[in-house]
């Protein structure tokens, strides 16, 4: 009989954490854009921004959600 090894981390957690997509905070996305946490907050509220992941009280969002996002506001602003 094969018993799981639970000392080790699923293949499925190890993918979504990753140096190259790393988990940023609010200060990092209000430094990158220039706009408030309280702007980003409502859009989050109205469904307009990526969710949070909350970590504890901490909230953090996959760099590239938050990248995307941004590419999307452009493409909509120049009519792509």
């Amino acid at each position: 009989m094969t018993t799981p090894n639970t000392n080790n981390v699923s293949t499925a957690t190890t993918t979504l954490l990753c140096a190259e997509d790393p988990l940023i905070d609010m200060t990092f996305i209000t430094t990158f854009t220039g706009m408030t946490d309280k702007w980003f907050y409502k859009l989050i509220g109205d469904g307009l921004f990526p969710k949070p992941i909350k970590l504890g009280r901490s909230s953090r969002w996959y760099k590239s959600e938050v990248e995307s996002w941004i590419r999307q506001r452009i493409a909509d602003s120049r009519g792509v």
